[in-house]
């Protein structure tokens, strides 16, 4: 399962890297619905800091949208509801590294997830706090990748029917 944090509009022009971030973002929700795995999209506050971006909208079309007020989104018991069997993994992407996304991808490895914090597709208002977000979840558990390793991952072999068509995403 993918688990995309707090792509809000509002938020994104206010982070170092948040263009290239929605860039990797909408390359993740893509490949996740190429290849129909479930997503889960968060939203902080949004009646205070809007919707999710218009340019990733498409991208979600069957996702599942949760609103929060908990920096951690385990917190949220429709998060908690939405999320699936232990015995998947995560992977986790999204804004503020250092607030929302490190809170929950350290709830999720509390639950006894297996995380992949998608370090190339989370991004903070500062590039130090983003780096002490990746050190904190790593030493916490989280494993490090990045998108291509996960949309690799995910397809396992060039074999995949759908291969071409994910590979053309990363190009």
């Amino acid at each position: 399962m993918l688990v995309v944090i707090d792509m809000q509009a509002r938020l994104l022009p206010h982070l170092d890297g948040g263009e290239r971030l929605t860039g990797r973002v909408a390359t993740l929700l893509r490949a996740a619905g190429l290849l129909g795995m479930p997503v889960i999209v968060t939203e902080q506050n949004p009646r205070g800091l809007g919707a999710t971006a218009d340019v990733l909208r498409d991208d979600m079309r069957s996702a599942s949208v949760i609103e929060k007020h908990t920096f951690d989104a385990t917190l949220e018991p429709a998060f908690g509801a939405a999320l699936p069997p232990r015995t998947e993994t995560l992977w986790v992407a999204g804004a503020e590294a250092h607030v929302c996304v490190l809170l929950t991808v350290l709830g999720l490895l509390r639950l006894g997830y297996r995380v992949e914090y998608v370090a190339d597709a989370v991004a903070s208002r500062r590039a130090g706090d983003r780096a002490i977000a990746l050190e904190r979840a790593q030493q916490d558990g989280a494993r490090l990748t990045s998108v291509e390793t996960a949309i690799f991952g995910w397809l396992g072999s060039c074999r995949h029917p759908r291969f071409r068509e994910a590979l053309a995403l990363v190009k």
